[in-house]
Formats: structure tokens, C-alpha cells, sequence
């Protein structure tokens, strides 16, 4: 199992296990220790992980921050863990007051689901209040995998982390700096890209005016940008089950049709839409159709008995219809086939029962 693995598989079982952790201490043994374990460190070796790490503060004597990874026999990574239903503030923290006392380049704080990742940037041996590295476990993306490997025993460099973290920390301000003016729009804001449009001087009624536009103009770019890319991806399916089909014909092709069905166009690129959707979680080789005269439906394994979906697009109104445990069929209307996007909750709620073998 590669590091990437271990990681997404930690990530499955957080959820899982929280409602049996009540302590801080049930939070360090099953989501803290693990998480440091999978950076290559035996969490049961001081010499590596140095559990109640000691950090003398001028006359105050024996505080102890609640791990220091270690290396070459000094700190490298200061640890100090909270309880999962505990807010992260570095303020308040330890780790805070402790970083400047030892040799250690970097802090973590953590609750077992959020991870901050904290150095020096703005002033040498003063912990940054903000963190340059952030992530939540149960919603950790690939770019969050490649940034963390580099504090991977195998891998950790001092000066390499260091290179990236002020690029890091400014990404994430500016993300999140970003993302709160998509939301809500300050003033200073609006009146910049309506100073781009408008001819006339930006007044009071003027910005209140372009307020709901630039937001809708932002939301409309990224729906756009959205878009283009699931349709992207949806050709890029269709090319590689052309590939398929023709160099495994016996695996990917349809059934023989029947007198008077009609496969159309559209309810193909609505099958490559769901197939899309489950490829995350499903094989994409074991999604398949079969086209009657009512509907189209969307099966796993080929077998009518597991039917992920059905389409009815022949009539006026479209469907997609989704089957509940006693085999009653749910409709969802829709207009177009990009809202089959909205689904996908529905869709894997249904593999999810297949799997399990409960329908």
C-alpha cells in the first residue's frame, strides 16, 4: 500500500471511529498516532516520536508539548493534540509558546480531523499565527497528499518544506480571501470591477446595484468552467470505451436489441454521465445498459437484478429513476441532462445497497 492509500484509508475509518472517542487522550491513540505512523515514524520509538516532550519555558520547568518528531536527535516537528470536538486556536495553544524554545522548525496542531501545519515565515523562531499548510482529513484532496508527503520520514527536508511553505501559507490566504468575496462581496471589491464596466462615478446606489451582478458573474464563470471540464471528461470516456468496445467486444457489448428499441444519443451520453459519476467508486468496466422499449436502464454487472438506474427519455417529460429497498421506483425530473449531476448522492446511495447486497 502506497503512501496516498494509507492516507485515503485513514481518512474512510475518521468518521467511523469518532463517535466511540470521548478524550483527548481516545483522540491522540486513534486518529493521532495513526496519522504520525503513516508518515514512516514508529510512534512507539522516542528516538522518533517523543511522547510528553519536554520545552522549558525561562523559570517555568517541565512543560511538555504532547509529541516532537524527531530527527538526528532533535525536534524536528512539534505536536500538540486536541480533542476532535475541540476548536484549533494556536493562540492559546502550547505549541505557541513553546516553538521559539526548541530546535524545531515546524508545528502541528491538530484535533485528528483538522491538521495545521505552522514555522517561522514572518518572524525567525516566532510561530506564524496562521498556518501555511491546512487540511481536513475526511475531505483531503490529491495536492493536499503530495504537500504532506514531503513531512514523510523518507522524504523530510527542512529547506524543501521551507522553500514551498511561504508559497503554501500566501495560496491559502488568498484562496480563502477569494472565497469569502465570491460569497459576500466587500466594497472595496465591487467597486473595482465596477469601475472596469461602468462609465460614471461608482456611487453608493451604483455599487449596490452591481453587487448581486458581479457575484452572479462569478458564479456563472465557475459554473461555465465547471462545465467544460465534466464535458471534457465525459469525451474522454466515450473515446476510451470506444477503445474497449472494439478491443473487447465480448466484454463491453450491449445486448442484441429487440424489434422496435431504439438506442438514442442522448440516453447514451446520460449512461456515460452515470457512468461517470460511479467511476470513483465502482469499476467503470462493470457499469452497463440495456435498452428496452419503456426506458433505459443503467445495471451493474450486466444484471437486471442490480439496476443502478433507469432513464425515460422518450416522452415528453425526462427521467431519471433511482429503486428503493422494496424495488419502487423513485423519479427525479429532468430538464436536461446536466442536471443528472445533481444525483450523484442518489446514485451511490443505490451501488452502496448493490454492494452490500441488499437489493
Amino acid at each position: 500500500m502506497d503512501f496516498k492509500d494509507e492516507v485515503m484509508q485513514l481518512a474512510s475509518r475518521v468518521e467511523k471511529l469518532l463517535p466511540q472517542i470521548k478524550t483527548e487522550e481516545a483522540t491522540k491513540n486513534a486518529l493521532i498516532m495513526p496519522f504520525i505512523k503513516i508518515l514512516g515514524y514508529d510512534v512507539f520509538n522516542p528516538f522518533e516520536v517523543n511522547p510528553e516532550f519536554i520545552a522549558d519555558i525561562g523559570i517555568k520547568k517541565g512543560e511538555k508539548v504532547d509529541y516532537a518528531i524527531m530527527k538526528e536527535g532533535e525536534p524536528a516537528v512539534l505536536v500538540e493534540c486536541k480533542h476532535h470536538l475541540e476548536k484549533l486556536d494556536p493562540h492559546n495553544s502550547q505549541l505557541f509558546r513553546y516553538f521559539h524554545t526548541t530546535k524545531a522548525k515546524f508545528g502541528l496542531l491538530t484535533n485528528g480531523l483538522n491538521y495545521r501545519f505552522y514555522t517561522d515565515l514572518v518572524e525567525t523562531n516566532k510561530m506564524d499565527s496562521s498556518p501555511f499548510f491546512e487540511f481536513n482529513i475526511t475531505e483531503i484532496k490529491e495536492a493536499d497528499i503530495i504537500e504532506l508527503k514531503k513531512f514523510h520520514k523518507s522524504y523530510f527536508d527542512v529547506d524543501s518544506i521551507t522553500n514551498t511553505a511561504s508559497e503554501l501559507k500566501y495560496l491559502n490566504e488568498l484562496r480563502n480571501l477569494i472565497s469569502k468575496e465570491l460569497l459576500a462581496p466587500s466594497e472595496a471589491f465591487i467597486t473595482f470591477f465596477a469601475r472596469q464596466v461602468y462609465s460614471g462615478q461608482v456611487t453608493a446606489k451604483v455599487k449596490e446595484q452591481f453587487s448581486p451582478i458581479i457575484k452572479r458573474s462569478f458564479s456563472s464563470l465557475i459554473s461555465d468552467s465547471i462545465n467544460e471540464r465534466l464535458n471534457s471528461a465525459l469525451k474522454q470516456e466515450k473515446q476510451l470505451e470506444v477503445a474497449e468496445t472494439i478491443k473487447q467486444e465480448d466484454v463491453m457489448a450491449p445486448p442484441e436489441p429487440e424489434s422496435g428499441i431504439i438506442t438514442t444519443e442522448e440516453e447514451l451520453e446520460g449512461f456515460y454521465i452515470v457512468k461517470s459519476l460511479l467511476r470513483q467508486h465502482v469499476d467503470p468496466k462493470r457499469v452497463t445498459y440495456r435498452d428496452a422499449l419503456s426506458y433505459f436502464a443503467i445495471l451493474l454487472d450486466d444484471n437486471n437484478r442490480k439496476t443502478i438506474c433507469r432513464l425515460y427519455f422518450n416522452g415528453t417529460k425526462k427521467y431519471l429513476v433511482v429503486l428503493d429497498e422494496a424495488k419502487k421506483e423513485i423519479k427525479f425530473e429532468v430538464k436536461s441532462l446536466n442536471e443528472l449531476f445533481q444525483y450523484s448522492e442518489q446514485l451511490l446511495e443505490v451501488i452502496g445497497r448493490l454492494e452490500k447486497g441488499k437489493s
